[in-house]
């Protein structure tokens, strides 16, 4: 891996910038829900409007601020815990907290790890079968992955958003940034199984792995476009991320200004009131303005 010419490295690196926002996207409903499987059915309807509350909220600063208590109260329920959904629950709101919200790096490389090993833990306490997945060559892996069954399914997509949250924070290690053709391949299995209310995002995840090298070096691009024209119409266009991650992922990689800024100008003067999606489509609109005023100088 070390051997890789360097545009390849750099793009490799650019993995935290790609994957920031989106590892954020099915936070809310995974953490709340993991929440409402141990709790009454009264505090299941509470967790259910906390999580309308969260996804419809304009200020993500105000949700940066809140997520810390969340975070302790997981680990209060996870820490000898071996229900799949509240550790699922776990790995995906450290995965978050870990690369959105924390600016230091060090702090991210640990609520990452932590994030990853919940992950595993979602997994195994799941499906037995996949308690040894560490340390194995990769048609092994793919083996173990593609013969986990429909109950396993939340919990695959929980360790898939783990998985590629540690490979954010720590994207100058290159054994780490190996293992992204691992999350594909659980990510493809979680599709397969069916991915439900998810299904939008885990195409994003793949259109982005898809898109991170130019065909010279490996990459599909032209895949990954396909992925996220998949995610955009499976939101009806609501899901404003899945536009600027076309934008910025695949447009770039292939310089097709045209799109590009399309893209990005349907994001900027897009309506983000949506429900269930206002706080992130907020986020991907700061973000198109950050591209589009970048986009001299890039291409």
């Amino acid at each position: 891996m070390s051997a890789q010419p360097l545009v390849l490295r750099l793009r490799l690196a650019g993995v935290a910038s790609r994957l920031s926002l989106l590892l954020i996207l099915g936070v809310a409903g995974g953490f709340l829900s993991g929440c409402a499987s141990i709790a009454s059915s009264a505090a299941s309807g509470v967790a259910d409007n906390l999580s309308t509350a969260i996804l419809d909220q304009e200020d993500p600063e105000l949700v940066r601020e809140a997520t810390p208590a969340y975070l302790i109260l997981l680990d209060s329920f996870a820490k000898d815990s071996d229900s799949p959904s509240v550790l699922g629950a776990a790995a995906e709101l450290y995965a978050a907290y870990g690369i959105v919200f924390v600016a230091d790096p060090a702090r991210a490389m640990i609520l990452t790890r932590k994030s990853r090993d919940y992950g595993r833990r979602a997994l195994c306490a799941a499906d037995a079968d996949a308690c040894e997945l560490t340390g194995l060559e990769f048609a092994d892996y793919e083996a173990v992955i593609n013969s986990l069954g429909p109950r396993t399914v939340d919990a695959l997509f929980s360790y898939s958003i783990a998985s590629l949250a540690f490979i954010r924070a720590h994207s100058s290690d290159f054994i780490a940034l190996a293992d992204l053709p691992k999350v594909e391949v659980a990510l493809n299995r979680v599709l397969t199984l069916g991915a439900g209310d998810r299904e939008a995002d885990a195409y994003k995840y793949l259109g982005i792995l898809n898109s991170l090298r130019p065909p010279a070096l490996g990459g599909q691009p032209e895949r990954g476009r396909e992925y996220f024209e998949k995610a955009i119409s499976l939101s009806g266009g609501r899901d404003l991320s899945a536009k600027v991650e076309l934008a910025q992922t695949y447009a770039r990689l292939v310089y097709d200004r045209e799109l590009h800024d399309r893209l990005l100008v349907e994001v900027v003067s897009a309506d983000p009131q949506a429900p269930g999606l206002t706080l992130f489509n907020n986020i991907a609109q700061a973000q198109a303005a950050e591209l589009l005023a970048s986009a001299d100088d890039y291409f």
